[in-house]
């Protein structure tokens, strides 16, 4: 009967530290839900990951339960492998309503072989198209891989694997709003976007692959209700700028503060302030 006792006790307090573990490093029943798709999202391993799905009968999606005024947030994606052309994956914080804010990261799919685009956006009160798109150094199907949105009230930094590849700071002082005062939710979804995502179009979803889909875990957040607050002053020091100027360089493809086509009478006013490196 002791022995008895004994390994219920071990049971329970393997159980109890199992679960601590799963809170710290965020669980995905506890954050999230998933809000649609028709049964192609899923959470799965007790909460310690989720997947989405895509098929030609619909995409899936989910969303935070809370919101957030300033945040620092990560999640760990593994893209849809193969031939992902037409496929669109998200992951983004935004507002509601006709003048919303959001922040951001959308992964374009392409034919097998063909990287990724990563495309990158800022809305402050209704108003986005300021684009930046990248190549990634790595395949982003392989393997988990880390992306970050840091925002505070100074600047917006989008990380990947702790390494930055854009930052948008705070453009007011030259009269363009910047998000500060709607609390976003963070969103994901997978969809079809085959009429523009790829080649602009061209090429189109391969049915014939599907279901395809991109998996996410390790989801942490640091807010202004956490006890370390050091993120909301937190800027670039030398060495994450030389980075940033690294990727900049190497990986950016397109960047709208540099495109004369679209903007022959001169380009918007925050552009000047948020030169690329």
């Amino acid at each position: 009967m002791a022995s008895m006792s004994y390994v219920s006790l071990v049971l329970m307090i393997t159980f109890l530290i199992n679960s601590c573990m799963v809170a710290l490093g965020g669980n995905f029943y506890q954050d999230f839900n998933v809000t649609w798709g028709d049964g192609w999202g899923k959470i799965l391993n007790n909460g310690e990951l989720l997947t989405l799905s895509l098929d030609k009968t619909s995409g899936s999606g989910f969303q935070s339960k809370n919101e957030y005024l300033f945040c620092k947030i990560d999640m760990q994606l593994k893209l849809v492998p193969g031939n992902s052309a037409g496929t669109v994956t998200t992951y983004y914080l935004s507002s509601q309503g006709p003048t919303h804010d959001e922040i951001d990261f959308e992964f374009l799919g392409n034919l097998s072989g063909d990287p990724y685009i990563l495309h990158t956006n800022v809305f402050s009160q209704g108003k986005g198209n300021r684009e930046q798109q990248f190549y990634l150094w790595f395949d982003p199907t392989a393997d988990f891989h880390t992306y970050t949105i840091l925002w505070n009230p100074q600047r917006i930094i989008f990380f990947v694997d702790g390494t930055p590849i854009r930052e948008f700071k705070n453009p007011e002082s030259v009269g363009v709003a910047y998000p500060k005062n709607q609390p976003m939710k963070i969103y994901s979804s997978l969809w079809n976007a085959d009429d523009w995502a790829t080649r602009g179009g061209l090429v189109k979803t391969d049915w014939s692959q599907a279901p395809f889909t991109a998996s996410y875990k390790n989801f942490n957040s640091l807010t202004t209700a956490g006890n370390n607050n050091s993120w909301l002053n937190e800027e670039l020091d030398s060495t994450s700028q030389e980075r940033l100027k690294w990727v900049q360089k190497n990986y950016m493809i397109y960047n709208y503060c540099s495109d004369v086509k679209r903007f022959p009478q001169g380009f918007p006013p925050e552009c000047g302030i948020n030169k690329a490196a």
